[in-house]
């Protein structure tokens, strides 16, 4: 028997914990935090664990699969790439490029043989009709980021361990391991706040995991963030003036800003938000004298109607108490491999507009909620075949159910993907990459968004099967067929520590591959410090404090805010679980073991106001669809909001999930409206979407 222990950051979430690896005889046994990793410092969450489940899942497709009739096949790689690349050149010859569609999944972003390949495949295709998981997710992130720095990753970081006071809105990091905050042991992280006699504020219409460790859980009603985050602004006067010396002349607009937020009436405010005057008042002031406070708002404020007038606002906030930029504060992190500066796409808008609604792309990427009525609407242009990678977007985008319909009338649908899942079941082709723990891997997002400047390779654990492919082969060899069928130039890129080597000498920080070879648990480059103004890359070489898209869209905001809601509508929000990974991880059984975790959650007196009791099944409606789930009695809530989980819905037929198919649960996605998105980005608008709960229609 030779045992082994072999070390490697967990692929499954942001957080990018160590873990530790067990083997014996050369077969993967068990899974522990990595107790030498000096960013997560032994940090195990039950996804970790996990790996084990998804490494020997019976369900994994691990050949290429090619549709006949209703079943699928297992033919050759080679088979499979020529298909796919005469298909596709096929398709864009008969009518144009545009007629091929890209989705692009979560987990692209988690495995640097995914996120450093595809964008060459993406210029040989040369489709305007890019999609991907960012559009029901962070573009008001990107956007602002984009706006007021001049480019989409340049994004402030909460110094979380530097922090006197934090106030955070729409994140549950406890459940979600941070987002756009790399922060592995979270839990850890805020309760060292508390320790040193800092301040936790969560401003949530639900008492979230993360409410209940922080020191105030004020509620707020779906949807009105921006608006608490104007009475904010509006109430920091009174206890002093804006905190602008660091900025100096690298600024501008910043009056005009604030006279744009003055019209909003302060009682409106407080009615639409059901946060009290005295509450925002009292806020303000701990904001403002906290010696290094921090303002940070994630998925509950991205995925709402003003996700971007939100993420404004937070940086204004953040610059008027002196804490954009600062230690303790909100700061970029400056990363080994960068991802801004020269070389890096700093994003764009509005250079194209989709086919049928005319919504502007943002970064080269269409909103996702497009995607169904550019497949269904006839036309030049009109969608005819779609790529998705590592994505199921039937279950993860607006009105799936509707989009399921779209995918189904395609001609030719390929999936770059481990499963066959409510999208990939759809396919002619599904091309499944090996094992990442077979792959080479660095985290080229997470380490960019840490708050500490980190880095680590992953390198293989195990050697893959000759009949595998990695991700970065399969996009190599995928976009050498389109280009041989469609007689274009390709040449394929270097393995990933080519890559990689190449990406690190952009980099300031003289970190090389044999430096990260040698550190095997990672390397700790210290904390963050001060860059955004030297950073900057708008044309001004300024902060810009009031983006004209951004002052346009408080007037939608001002008429929103003065119409009321119909009497009896409730304010659909989602909730995420430790233990669940959106969709893809549900056929683990040590991460859905347990009690159900699927029901509508609803306050009591909501239940009663309706003569609806609890454990019954409900019928909730939407403008778009309508789902029945059981629904459960919860004093988390906020009177007048329900709470559904994502990420449910493996019933549909087809599907090859045995554990996920056990599973109860409909998809949120079949209500969320692709009508609902934020003004400025159309990125979707899931949280806050107006729903009627109603008893189940007899027979």
């Amino acid at each position: 028997m030779a045992l082994t222990t072999k070390f490697r950051a967990c692929p499954l979430c942001e957080s990018i914990c160590g873990l530790e690896f067990q083997y014996d005889d050369g077969r993967l046994t068990g899974i522990r935090g990595d107790a030498a990793d000096p960013f997560s410092h032994g940090h195990l969450c039950p996804k970790g664990n996990a790996i084990l489940d998804l490494e020997s899942d019976p369900d994994r497709v691990r050949r290429p699969l090619r549709r006949r009739g209703e079943k699928f096949e297992e033919i050759s790689w080679e088979e499979a790439f020529a298909f796919a690349g005469e298909r596709l050149a096929a398709i864009q010859k008969a009518h144009g490029a545009d007629a091929v569609a890209v989705y692009l999944g979560n987990p692209t972003a988690h495995h640097f043989g995914h996120i450093a390949y595809v964008p060459a495949f993406l210029r040989l295709l040369r489709s305007r009709n890019t999609f991907s998981a960012s559009s029901v997710d962070q573009w008001p992130h990107q956007f602002v980021a984009w706006l007021m720095f001049g480019h989409q990753f340049l994004l402030p970081i909460p110094d979380v361990d530097r922090t006197d006071y934090f106030l955070m809105l729409g994140a549950n990091p406890v459940a979600s391991n941070g987002s756009l905050m790399t922060a592995p042991g979270i839990a850890r992280r805020l309760e060292a706040l508390a320790q040193r006699g800092g301040r936790l504020v969560v401003v949530d219409p639900r008492r979230t995991e993360t409410a209940r460790v922080a020191a105030e859980h004020v509620f707020i009603r779906p949807g009105t963030d921006a608006l608490f985050l104007i009475g904010l602004l509006q109430a920091l006067p009174e206890f002093g003036p804006a905190r602008l010396e660091r900025y100096g002349a690298q600024m501008q607009g910043w009056s005009e800003a604030l006279t744009a937020l003055a019209s909003f009436d302060p009682g409106l405010i407080s009615a639409r938000t059901g946060v009290s005057p005295e509450t925002i008042h009292r806020i303000a002031g701990e904001l403002y004298r906290a010696s290094r406070a921090c303002v940070y708002g994630r998925v509950g404020l991205s995925t709402q109607s003003f996700g971007s007038v939100c993420q404004w606002l937070i940086q204004l906030l953040n610059i008027y108490t002196g804490n954009l930029d600062a230690e303790g504060g909100a700061l970029p992190n400056e990363a080994a491999l960068p991802l801004t500066g020269p070389g890096t796409p700093a994003g764009h808008y509005g250079k194209w507009q989709s086919r049928v609604r005319g919504l502007p792309e943002f970064a080269g990427e269409l909103p996702v909620a497009v995607l169904a009525e550019e497949i269904l609407t006839p036309g030049p242009g009109q969608v005819r075949a779609l790529v998705t990678v590592a994505g199921n977007p039937v279950l993860s985008t607006p009105a799936g159910h509707v989009l399921e319909g779209a995918i189904a009338s395609l001609e030719f649908r390929l999936a770059i993907d481990i499963y066959v899942n409510e999208t990939t079941r759809l396919a002619d082709l599904i091309l499944p990459p090996a094992s990442s723990l077979t792959q080479d891997h660095y985290d080229l997002i997470f380490n960019a968004f840490a708050v500490r400047r980190v880095a680590r390779l992953n390198v293989p654990l195990a050697e893959r099967e000759p009949e595998e492919r990695g991700d970065w082969e399969i996009f190599n060899g995928l976009a050498a067929a389109f280009a041989q069928a469609a007689e274009k130039p390709f040449t394929p890129l270097p393995p990933p520590r080519k890559m990689l080597a190449l990406g690190l000498a952009r980099g300031a920080s003289g970190v090389t591959v044999e430096d990260l070879l040698a550190a095997p648990h990672g390397l700790d480059l210290g904390p963050l410090h001060p860059s955004l103004l030297a950073r900057l890359q708008t044309e001004s070489r300024a902060i810009e404090c009031a983006p004209p898209v951004l002052l346009a869209d408080l007037a939608r905001l001002a008429r929103e805010t003065a119409a009321p809601d119909e009497v009896g509508t409730l304010r659909l929000i989602g909730r995420r679980h430790v233990r669940s990974n959106n969709s893809w991880m549900h056929n683990s059984p040590r991460l859905v073991k347990g009690a159900p975790r699927h029901q509508l959650l609803m306050h009591a007196g909501d239940l009663s106001a309706r003569g609806l009791a609890e454990g019954e099944s409900v019928r909730v409606v939407s403008r778009v669809g309508a789902i029945t789930v059981p629904v459960k009695a919860s004093d988390e809530m906020m009177p007048g909001v329900v709470c559904l989980p994502h990420g449910y819905g493996h019933v549909r037929p087809g599907v090859r999930l045995a554990q996920a198919g056990q599973l109860a649960g409909e998809s949120y996605n079949d209500l969320s409206d692709p009508l609902a998105l934020d003004g400025p980005t159309g990125n979707a608008a899931l949280s806050g979407l107006a729903v009627r709960v109603e008893k189940v229609p007899t027979e």
